[in-house]
């Protein structure tokens, strides 16, 4: 895929863009680490959502370990008019990959994109 061009189709899931993977991958390791992330262009939907998002982890009962290059061959997202809701599929050291994901909407802006961390999860 195209590092400058990402698809619109609102009609299927398409692999996680090339672009954002530093982005996404740099929000993982803030969760293992367990600070908020200091990211350029990236927030979270609500102010409670990281607490959450740690809350899931600890209630899932395994250790975060940082995304395998793997993980982008599962994870996905789909556009759904004014982003992209993507679904990052983290891996634990006790499993490999886990059933938790990371939920994040992802904006175009101006020269580049906006992440808004949604929601660590089981699906």
């Amino acid at each position: 895929m195209n590092e400058t061009f990402v698809a619109k189709d609102g009609e299927k899931e398409v692999s996680v863009p090339q672009a954002w993977r530093p982005t996404l991958t740099a929000i993982v390791d803030a969760l293992i680490q367990g600070g908020e992330p200091s990211l350029p262009r990236v927030t979270l939907q609500s102010p409670d959502v990281w607490v959450s998002a740690q809350d899931n982890i600890r209630a899932y009962g395994a250790q975060l370990r940082k995304l395998p290059e793997e993980s982008w061959n599962s994870s996905v997202c789909i556009w759904y008019g004014d982003f992209w809701d993507v679904l990052v599929d983290l891996y634990t050291e006790e499993e490999g990959r886990s059933d938790l994901v990371l939920q994040a909407h992802v904006y175009e802006v101006g020269d580049g994109y906006r992440y808004e961390v949604v929601l660590v999860y089981v699906p």
